[in-house]
C-alpha cells in the first residue's frame, strides 16, 4: 500500500513530515520539519496528519506575511511602550478613590455597625466592617509602592540581562506588527532591554507624578518620538490603496483602463515594501528610495513564477540573491515610480501631502532608442513572410512562421497594415467597433473612441481620435474586410482580439509578434517590435515635410476634444487630415503581392 507524501514511519511509530518552502529554510535553519503523531497504527496517523500538515502551511504563510525588524521598529517600539504605559498609569489614576470616595465609604461602615449591632469592642468583627474602608485608603500607597518595586526589579533585571519582566509586552508588538523575528537572536535580546529601558522611564515619570510633577520628560536617549515610515496606522479611510481606488475612480488625467490596473500593481507593489497600514501622509523620500533600491533588483516576471510563490517584495529580491533570475531594466523601475508620482500628485492636489516625494527619483534614461522603426528591406522581408502569405497552421505560432497553405486574415494580419499607415496603437486598432470603421463627407475613416459598445479603453483622452483610412489600406481590401464583418453580423472588427488577464488588449499578440520576427532571423535582442510600425509612421510623416507638432494628433498626442470622442469633424477639416495621412509613404515597399484579386 502507497504510503502518503507527508507520512513517514520511523520504527515503530508514524511521523507527519514537511519540506520547509525554500525561501523560508534561512528562517527556519532546516529542510524539514517533522513531528510525532504518537502512534503505530496508520488508520490513526492518517488522521491525525492532516491537522498538523494545515498548521504547518498555515505557518508558513504567516511568516510570508511578516517582516524583519527595522531600527524604525525598534525606535517604534520604544516610544509606544512609553507613551502606553503612561497612559495606562493616567487611567488608573483616574479610578483611585477620592476623599468624598472614603468619607462615604466610611460612612457606610458605621451604618453597617449600627446596624447590625457589632460590638466595637470585637476586633475581627469591627475589621471586617471597615476592610473596604481601609482599602480605599490605601490603594493610592498600594500603588505608588508596587510601581517602586517594579522599577527596583526592572533596573536590577536590565543590569543582570534578564528580560523575563517584559517578555509578553515583547511578543504582543511583534504579533501586532507581524515581524519576523529569531527567538534566539540578538536582535530579540536587543529589542527587549530597550523597551525595558523604555519602562524605567516610564515608572520614573510615574513616580515624578506621585509628587505631583507632570512635566518630566526621558533622560535615556533611545526614549524619543519614532520618526519611521512604516509604524504609524492609518486612519479609516486614509490608507494608500483606499484612497488610490479614490485616484483610479476619478482619473484625472483620463488614461486607459488597463493603464489605471498596471499603475494600481505599481502601487500595490511599493504598499508591500511600506506596510498595509502606512497613512498616506508618511509617504516620503525614505520610502520610495528604499523602494526603488527593491526594484532596481526585483526579478523579471516574479509574480508569474512559482519560485516566488507567496513571497513579498524584499522576500524575493532577498531570494533572488540566491536564484540569480535577470532583474528588471531601467525603464520598468521609471514605470513604477512613475505610477507612483502620478497617485503622489493626485495627493497633493488634494491635501494629502505637501510635495511629491517621487519627483526627481527616476532612474536616468538611456539615451538609445528601445524601438526601432523597421527598414524598406526589412518590410518587405517581413510583409513576405508565411504571417502574410500563407502558413502551416494558425493556431499556434511556431507554425505561424513556417510557410503553409492557411491564410490568416484576421487582427494579426490587419494590425501591423494599419498602424503602418496609420501610426495608431495595436490595442486602439484592436478594439475597434465595425461602426468606429466609415464614411465621412466621402472619406474613410477609423474612429479611434471609448464610446459606443464594448470594452473600449484609451491611453488618455487625447487619445480618441479621426483618422482617415490610408489609400493604400483601401486598395489592401481593409474595407472589403470591414463590410464582410458587418454582413456577418459582427460588432467589434476584430472579434478574435483579446485582453490578457491584466485587461490588456492584444497584449500576447504583441508578445508573439516580436518572437515571430525573433523566427524569421530579422529580431536579436531588444529595438525590433509592433511598436516599430508606429514610429516607422512618424518617420514617413517627417520625411513627408511635416512637423512634430503638426501630426502629433493623428498619433494621439493631444489634449482631449468633442471631435475626437463623438467623431463629427467639419469637411474642410476633414479633407487636410486625409492628405497628411496619405502623406505617409515607403519608398521601394512592395505590397502588390498582397492585393486582393
Amino acid at each position: 500500500m502507497a504510503r502518503l507524501t507527508y507520512l513517514e514511519r520511523r520504527g515503530a511509530t508514524y511521523y507527519a513530515r514537511i519540506d520547509i518552502p525554500v525561501d523560508l529554510v534561512p528562517l527556519y535553519h532546516t529542510t524539514t520539519r517533522k513531528k510525532s503523531l504518537r502512534t503505530k497504527d496508520e488508520a490513526t496517523a492518517k488522521a491525525r496528519l492532516w491537522p498538523v500538515i494545515e498548521a504547518w502551511r498555515a505557518e508558513f504563510d504567516d511568516v510570508r506575511t511578516r517582516r524583519e525588524l527595522t531600527a524604525d521598529d525598534k525606535a517604534d517600539a520604544v516610544w509606544q511602550h512609553y507613551t502606553h504605559a503612561l497612559q495606562r498609569d493616567e487611567q488608573i489614576r483616574q479610578t483611585m478613590p477620592t476623599d468624598a470616595d472614603i468619607e462615604a465609604a466610611t460612612e457606610q461602615a458605621v451604618e453597617r455597625v449600627q446596624r447590625d449591632g457589632i460590638d466595637v469592642r470585637d476586633t475581627l468583627a469591627l475589621l471586617d466592617a471597615s476592610v473596604d474602608v481601609m482599602v480605599l485608603k490605601k490603594r493610592r500607597a498600594f500603588d505608588a509602592h508596587a510601581r517602586r518595586v517594579k522599577l527596583d526589579a526592572m533596573r536590577k533585571h536590565l543590569v543582570a540581562g534578564e528580560t523575563a519582566l517584559i517578555e509578553d509586552e515583547l511578543d504582543d508588538y511583534i504579533e501586532r506588527n507581524k515581524l519576523l523575528i529569531d527567538p534566539l537572536s540578538p536582535d530579540r535580546g536587543d529589542l527587549a532591554r530597550k523597551m525595558m529601558r523604555a519602562e524605567i522611564e516610564a515608572l520614573q515619570r510615574t513616580v515624578e507624578r506621585d509628587q505631583g510633577d507632570y512635566g518630566g520628560s526621558p533622560k535615556d536617549p533611545i526614549v524619543k518620538p519614532a520618526t519611521g515610515t512604516s509604524r504609524e496606522q492609518a486612519a479609516p479611510g486614509e490608507g494608500i490603496m483606499v484612497l488610490f481606488e479614490q485616484y483610479a475612480a476619478e482619473n484625472p488625467k483620463g488614461i486607459a483602463t488597463d493603464s489605471i490596473a498596471q499603475a494600481r500593481r505599481d502601487v500595490g507593489s511599493f504598499v508591500d515594501c511600506v506596510g498595509t497600514t502606512c497613512p498616506v501622509h508618511r509617504i516620503d523620500k525614505k520610502a520610495v528610495r528604499e523602494w526603488k533600491a527593491l526594484l532596481m533588483k526585483y526579478p523579471v516576471k516574479a509574480t508569474e513564477s512559482n519560485t516566488f510563490t507567496g513571497m513579498k517584495l524584499a522576500q524575493i529580491v532577498k531570494h533572488n540573491e540566491k536564484v540569480g533570475k535577470p532583474v528588471i531594466a531601467s525603464r520598468t523601475v521609471n514605470r513604477y515610480l512613475s505610477s507612483l508620482s502620478a497617485f503622489c500628485s493626485w495627493l497633493v492636489n488634494h491635501g494629502y501631502l505637501d510635495h511629491n516625494p517621487a519627483d526627481g527619483m527616476s532612474l536616468k534614461k538611456s539615451k538609445d532608442k528601445t524601438t526601432i522603426p523597421f527598414t524598406v528591406d526589412q518590410m518587405n522581408a517581413l510583409f513576405k513572410s508565411p504571417l502574410f502569405t500563407g502558413c502551416q497552421n494558425g493556431d499556434e505560432w511556431r507554425f505561424v512562421a513556417k510557410p503553409g497553405n492557411v491564410k490568416i486574415l484576421d487582427h494579426r494580419y490587419w494590425l501591423p497594415l494599419i498602424m503602418l499607415y496609420s501610426g495608431a496603437r495595436p490595442a486602439e486598432i484592436a478594439q475597434l467597433a465595425v461602426a468606429d470603421v466609415r464614411q465621412e463627407h466621402g472619406h474613410w475613416i477609423m474612429h479611434i473612441t471609448t464610446e459606443g459598445e464594448g470594452d473600449k479603453s484609451v491611453k488618455t483622452e487625447g487619445s480618441m481620435r479621426v483618422v482617415p483610412i490610408h489609400d493604400e489600406l483601401i486598395r489592401l481590401g481593409f474595407i472589403k474586410y470591414r463590410d464582410g464583418m458587418e454582413a456577418a453580423g459582427h460588432k467589434r472588427l476584430f472579434p478574435e482580439a483579446k485582453r490578457n488577464s491584466r485587461g490588456q488588449m492584444v497584449a500576447e499578440f504583441s508578445r508573439e509578434f516580436g518572437r515571430y520576427l525573433t523566427r524569421l532571423g530579422m529580431k536579436t535582442g531588444r529595438g525590433l517590435s509592433l511598436y516599430s510600425f508606429r514610429h516607422g509612421a512618424a518617420d514617413a510623416l517627417r520625411r513627408a515635410g511635416h512637423l512634430d507638432e503638426h501630426f502629433g494628433f493623428i498619433l494621439g498626442h493631444t489634449a482631449g476634444t468633442m471631435t475626437g470622442r463623438y467623431g463629427i469633424m467639419p469637411q474642410g477639416m476633414l479633407a487636410q487630415r486625409v492628405a497628411l495621412v496619405n502623406s505617409i509613404a515607403y519608398p521601394k515597399l512592395e505590397l502588390s503581392h498582397l492585393m486582393p484579386r
